[in-house]
């Protein structure tokens, strides 16, 4: 523990940097990028069947073509919003009535009987249930161009166009049925009847329900009869609320946001359960391959030495000397219990190891008759220098080293030029 050594093992600040400048270098590579592309992107951007994009899949385009016959849109992104503006002289187009909350629909409900028109985009269960009386939703069919098969004026006049999607059955007689797939229609419309307090509403309400959004994408409104069939639809009142629901309406959640296996794709879903069976097929399959175990050479081979000398140095820098003490005296008192007999479990114990010590000392075999007479004062010396107080400075922890190491190297040299007894020579 010699003082002459200022080998420190914290880091500088030039290892540090070295150290991670790659993993720096790298998060500032990601972060640049994040900022370009919100910056390219932080342009407006629309969803699916938006009427202000002019993606693929966006419906601008229909927009557009109601715009130039008169018809004002209106975009609203809440419920309450929809219900307020609808009316006699307005169609209401919801584009997603499966992001509806159950408060949502309820919210929206008191809309659908106001003499005007509501037209639902490929609603499933849960909607047709909850907003269109007698009406239910049935398996999804191909989406393809398909005839009307009908007598309502509008798709008689549209022609073939591109449906299908979802199907619905219903329990009125009055309703249209067009675009049939299967035998059940992907394009419903069901007139308004009279409420139940018996206050009939404005004979012209009636509620659409379309089963794919395909006729409404910029992309596909020109081919067949898509066109035609969507301004027939959505140009029959002068106005046209477009109703996008949006996460920040108030009341879509109750009682808490939707979670997140609500938010994911059924394609997801299934794809994640299959990945995950897979991974545990296969780690059965690698597990039953393992054989035994198989020692490995180490890459590197440290020198005793260079060990000892870095312990020494934690040591030193926790001003451990109570432990390397300990360390110093625990590894004497073991080699000196197998010159003088004693067992590997009581080399700790003074009780054994202090007499053992001093009865070879004591021996004329050992030492000359002056030493053996002072036994009784030896005992009290290697007692203190074995199992003594540890010191308190770091001179003091040289001393004991050097003691020890000379202590040690007496009874080594004694014990070499001396043969021990063996355990049968005692017992006789």
């Amino acid at each position: 523990m010699s003082e002459a050594s200022d080998t420190s093992l914290s880091p500088t600040a030039h290892q540090v940097w070295v150290r991670a400048r790659g993993l720096l270098i790298a998060a500032a590579i990601l972060a640049t990028a994040g900022v370009i592309i919100a910056a390219v992107r932080s342009g407006n951007e629309y969803g699916l069947l938006d009427p202000r994009s002019t993606d693929g899949h966006g419906s601008k385009a229909t927009a557009r073509l109601l715009e130039e016959r008169g018809v004002h849109t209106e975009i609203v992104t809440t419920a309450t919003k929809a219900r307020k503006a609808a009316g006699p002289r307005t169609t209401l187009l919801v584009s997603d009535p499966e992001a509806l909350s159950r408060s949502q629909r309820a919210d929206l409900r008191g809309a659908l009987r106001r003499g005007g028109r509501t037209v639902l985009i490929a609603p499933g269960p849960a909607p047709t249930k909850d907003l269109v009386r007698g009406a239910q939703a049935a398996a999804p069919a191909t989406t393809q161009p398909t005839p009307p098969d009908c007598d309502y004026p509008a798709a008689e006049r549209a022609g073939d166009a591109e449906l299908g999607g979802v199907r619905y059955r219903v329990s009125n007689d009055k309703a249209d049925l067009c675009y049939l797939h299967q035998g059940l229609p992907s394009l419903l419309r069901i007139p308004d009847e009279p409420s139940d307090d018996g206050e009939r509403p404005r004979p012209e309400g009636d509620t659409v329900l379309l089963g794919s959004p395909e006729p409404l994408y910029n992309q596909r409104l020109a081919e067949h009869g898509n066109a035609s069939l969507m301004l027939q639809l959505l140009g029959s009142r002068p106005h046209l609320v477009w109703y996008l629901p949006s996460s920040a309406d108030a009341s879509a959640p109750q009682g808490g946001q939707r979670g997140f296996l609500h938010l994911v794709p059924d394609g997801w879903t299934w794809a994640t359960v299959q990945l995950s069976i897979a991974a545990v097929l296969a780690a059965l399959w690698r597990v039953r391959r393992l054989g035994p175990l198989v020692p490995e050479q180490l890459p590197v081979s440290v020198r005793a030495s260079e060990t000892t000398e870095g312990r020494a140095r934690l040591y030193r820098r926790a001003d451990a000397r109570d432990r390397a003490a300990d360390a110093l005296r625990a590894a004497t008192r073991a080699r000196l219990a197998s010159l003088t007999g004693v067992s590997t479990a009581e080399a700790d114990s003074p009780q054994a190891l202090i007499p053992a010590l001093t009865s070879r000392r004591a021996d004329a075999r050992f030492e000359s008759g002056a030493h053996a007479q002072r036994a009784s004062s030896d005992s009290g010396r290697l007692n203190s220098l074995l199992f003594g107080a540890p010191p308190t400075n770091d001179t003091d922890l040289v001393r004991l080293a050097d003691e020890l190491d000379h202590l040690e190297r007496r009874f080594t040299d004694a014990t070499s030029s001396t043969r021990l007894p063996t355990d049968k020579e005692r017992t006789q």
